[in-house]
């Protein structure tokens, strides 16, 4: 008996169960997204136009990328109906190309996984964010990789809106974080000054009086006939006329270096970076936040920047999705190297600064290195204020609510949809079916479970004569089987 044959008999069109991330799942994406919420969701999601911190921990499977993937659509939803109040979603789920970067900055055994992971700081963090935040909004003015989402697009008349040192600092902060593959660096940034409207023409000052004063020299030099016996002099005036271009050159060229050591997460080139330091008049540099020192200040400045830049073209908020935290090849799964990459962000003026919400979707691994922490930790991070959700754990009637939902959505007859008791015979009855999903915990062991169970059930019967009742002998069985199982993969000793 197969099991198509089995869900066929119910009108059930699909497996409700054979995907196990959320990411691939198309029952979810197309059906469950915004129906099937976690009891604990008011307090994670909060309010759009009042974005607050959430920290979540929950054990693999337990929801965490299906959180992820319902605020982002909740939050497209809200962009729709309030395009003058719009969120920016920055989705800091992937940080390989960080550490890999990271990695390649240090030097001999600090480049160890362990000992380089330790080195990480808040400001490294900032610097992603910015590294993301930067390379999406240039994407949209530059119309590259467009969303299909109307919520998201940027208009030429907000664009109108923008102030020349708004404008300035978007150019700022593309030079320092904009990371394409697909162009060179220098001619996007053109592009993006050019998109813009930033007149810089006052930038070529100085090369204009270095330009100026040799022309002019030569010119007295040939018409006076002065090269036999003042060649010195002439070379001295010359000179003299390219002092401040190279004083100028020379401070961009030392800023660049600066800034292309100590962004650790991304390859800035030096000489790139001052090429395109060049192009911005040299008034309108000074004062202005360079993140060429180990500090947070800088960083706060540019956040503070490029918020006015987005509230400026219709966002007021900003939310930080995080997740998936124990996938890069460098964490490679470990508590203690998650604790040391996300520990330096458990810091109260990061997490509360005005007009963001960080929502951090935590393996619960990371959660017991939480009672080992000295008091100044807990000073400096004030978790009691971070909406903190220690458990991400479902109760057995959440999942039966669930199960029923995946059922349903997956039902052909959607006035008349089917339910998990109506699979079972008469033995099994709600509370036992309740309390077997209460054992499961999370949803990706109900899915394992319930494709486990459906092989069980219809490996005894044939094709010509089949059994649509899953009896309570199979379910108790395969429960036992399924949680030995369980078991040891917890432990390390086996696989689910």
């Amino acid at each position: 008996m197969k099991i198509s044959q089995f869900f066929s008999h119910y009108g059930i069109s699909e497996n409700p169960f054979s995907q196990e991330d959320a990411s691939t799942d198309h029952v979810f994406s197309s059906h469950c997204l915004a129906g099937v919420y976690h009891p604990g969701w008011d307090k994670i999601f909060g309010k759009p136009d009042r974005p607050s911190t959430s920290v979540v921990f929950g054990e693999k499977g337990a929801g965490k990328t299906a959180l992820r993937l319902q605020m982002i659509n909740e939050l497209r939803k809200y962009n729709r109906e309030n395009p003058n109040s719009r969120s920016f979603i920055i989705e800091y789920d992937d940080f390989n190309p960080f550490l890999d970067n990271f990695r390649e900055r240090l030097h001999g055994r600090s480049r160890n996984a362990e000992r380089a992971v330790r080195k990480w700081r808040l400001w490294d963090h900032m610097d992603a964010i910015l590294t993301l935040g930067t390379t999406k909004l240039v994407d949209r003015i530059l119309n590259y990789k467009q969303e299909q989402d109307p919520g998201t697009s940027i208009t030429e008349e907000s664009m109108q809106q923008l102030t020349r040192n708004e404008r300035r600092d978007v150019l700022l902060l593309s030079a320092f974080y904009d990371r394409t593959f697909d162009d060179n660096p220098l001619s996007r940034w053109q592009m993006l000054r050019r998109k813009l409207s930033y007149s810089n023409l006052k930038s070529w000052k100085e090369l204009a009086i270095g330009t100026g004063v040799t022309l002019l020299v030569l010119i007295i030099a040939i018409w006076q006939q002065l090269f036999q016996g003042y060649w010195k002099w002439i070379l001295l005036a010359i000179f003299a006329g390219w002092v401040v271009f190279l004083w100028k050159q020379a401070k961009l060229a030392w800023a660049a270096y600066a800034v292309s050591r100590q962004l650790r997460v991304i390859d800035r080139i030096p000489s790139v970076l001052r090429n395109i330091l060049t192009r911005f008049p040299r008034a309108e540099l000074q004062g202005q936040p360079i993140p060429s020192r180990n500090r947070s200040d800088d960083r706060y400045e540019l956040l503070v920047k490029f918020q006015s830049i987005l509230k400026t073209l219709g966002y007021d908020q900003i939310i930080v999705l995080v997740d998936r935290v124990d996938e890069p090849h460098l964490i490679n799964g470990s508590a203690e190297r998650m604790k040391d990459l996300i520990w330096p962000m458990f810091d109260n003026k990061f997490l509360k600064h005005p007009g963001f919400g960080f929502k951090m979707l935590l393996p619960s691994d990371m959660a017991p290195f939480l009672q080992k922490q000295e008091r100044d930790f807990y000073e400096r991070s004030r978790l009691d204020k971070q909406n903190l959700i220690m458990s991400l754990n479902w109760s057995g009637e959440a999942l039966y609510d669930m199960t029923n939902d995946r059922l349903k959505a997956c039902s052909e007859d959607q006035d008349k949809p089917v339910n998990v008791q109506t699979l079972f015979d008469e033995s099994v009855n709600k509370s036992q079916l309740v309390d077997t999903f209460s054992r499961l915990r999370v949803p990706r062991h109900l899915f394992k479970f319930f494709h486990r169970l459906m092989v069980d059930h219809c490996s005894k019967y044939t094709d010509d004569d089949p059994n649509w009742k899953i009896s309570r002998e199979t379910l108790q069985t395969t429960l036992a089987l399924y949680q030995r199982d369980l078991e040891a993969f917890d432990r390390g000793a086996g696989t689910l």
